[in-house]
């Protein structure tokens, strides 16, 4: 169906292709970002190999978070997002991420190997806030769904190694090596199967001022917050669930407590999928500050009081932890959305970018936190620290909304 203007010449429909659009962004973007949890996926056989800790085995996951920080600070400082085109940049850093992946293969040891995961996530910090971006060019009227869809498609495949643990695992290096031709297979779907939609945004000149001024503005800087606050507990969430949970099944003698504990964090994980569709849904009709409020609510709820069902029975820890799994996540694309419609246009990449960056900077200290406060407090206390964050989030969000246009708010 082809969009029509209105009375007034607006665009009162997103136009014909713009789902294929989707389908394909998401995909690539699925596809390159598994680089991402593919040393996650093969720890215990890592573990083994190279004879870790149980602590320096972590650094092979919070390496990623630091280089992804470290590659979206410097593609914000140089404004990349906004002097490459998307794809053009998303085929680049799936390259890039494909290589050093492929490079572990030779690794000698653990630290060889963090400094490649560090690079790793160095190069997929040119794909995650180009495909958002991309994606935003096709939409303006589903604009919330449509981010929430691809953010769905990435939970999911945070979510795949975990089921390949419960099935078994493979050999580490054959992992390592599909998980390189994915990525790389992902660069070429967006740079040679995608196409920009008709809602480009204007092409900036190299200012690196515009990487720190994008938060002069009230609405992007609350924006922001909100997202941080969101991304103080995902991803300790998200690396810390399955142990809570095999320390759960364990506690009440269940056997095979590991391969039980890897299909539930799967399929907690995994729900998040559907919860970002949700989170988009509620986004585009609802308002994106209240949408989001709503989820922080609920998973903030449940980081309270999970941690303290460990004598609970196991199928309503597991519900609990789906309810959390689900919502955790459905704000996710949501803070990403409001970005592209409050920031400057012309440096909408820049600021989805640092965004991003100062985002998963505050996901390494939760997630080194967590084993700490739970040895010396418990898994209550250790989850009831996650909750710190969607409360400042809902603060936020609160008042985003009150300066915010109910109109503006729910459409951007």
């Amino acid at each position: 169906m082809q969009s029509e203007p209105n009375d007034n010449g607006v665009l009162n429909r997103d136009p014909a292709g713009c789902w294929r659009g989707l389908a394909v962004l998401a995909t690539a973007m699925l596809l390159a970002m598994t680089t991402w949890f593919s040393a996650t996926a093969v720890v215990p056989q890592l573990v083994q190999h190279w004879g870790l800790q149980t602590g320096q085995a972590a650094w092979l996951t919070i390496a990623v978070q630091l280089g992804f920080v470290l590659g979206a600070l410097g593609s914000a400082l140089l404004n990349l997002a906004d002097r490459i085109a998307p794809r053009r940049l998303m085929l680049l850093g799936a390259v890039l991420a494909a290589l050093a992946n492929l490079f572990l293969l030779l690794a000698p040891g653990l630290w060889t190997a963090v400094v490649l995961r560090g690079i790793t996530g160095a190069c997929l910090a040119a794909v995650y806030p180009p495909a958002m971006k991309a994606m935003a060019t096709w939409f303006r009227f589903k604009r919330g769904t449509a981010l929430g869809i691809m953010v769905g498609a990435l939970t999911l495949g945070s979510a795949a190694p975990h089921l390949v643990n419960g099935m078994g695992g493979l050999e580490w290096q054959r992992v390592i090596v599909v998980t390189s031709l994915l990525t790389l297979l992902g660069g070429l779907v967006a740079e040679y199967l995608g196409s920009d939609g008709p809602f480009p945004f204007p092409r900036a000149p190299f200012d690196p001022r515009k990487a720190w001024q994008v938060f002069s503005d009230r609405r992007v800087l609350l924006t922001s917050l909100g997202y941080f606050g969101h991304m103080w507990e995902l991803y300790a969430m998200w690396a810390w669930f399955s142990v809570f949970f095999t320390s759960t099944l364990a506690l009440q003698g269940v056997e095979q407590a590991g391969m039980w504990a890897a299909f539930g964090t799967f399929a907690v994980i995994g729900s998040g999928a559907a919860g970002c569709l949700a989170g988009g849904l509620l986004g585009d009709h609802w308002g994106r500050a209240r949408a989001t409020a709503l989820a922080m609510a609920i998973s903030g709820g449940c980081a309270l009081i999970i941690g303290f069902m460990q004598q609970a029975p196991v199928l309503l820890v597991l519900l609990v932890g789906l309810v959390w799994g689900f919502w955790v996540v459905a704000d996710s694309a949501q803070f990403s959305t409001l970005l592209t419609e409050v920031a400057d246009q012309s440096y909408v990449g820049t600021a989805l970018t640092l965004q991003l960056a100062i985002g998963f900077i505050l996901t390494v200290p939760t997630i080194w936190l967590i084993p700490v406060i739970q040895q010396a407090a418990g898994w209550g206390a250790a989850f009831g620290l996650l909750s710190l964050g969607p409360l400042a989030g809902i603060v936020a969000m609160r008042a985003l909304d009150k300066g915010t246009p109910a109109r503006a708010s729910a459409r951007g």
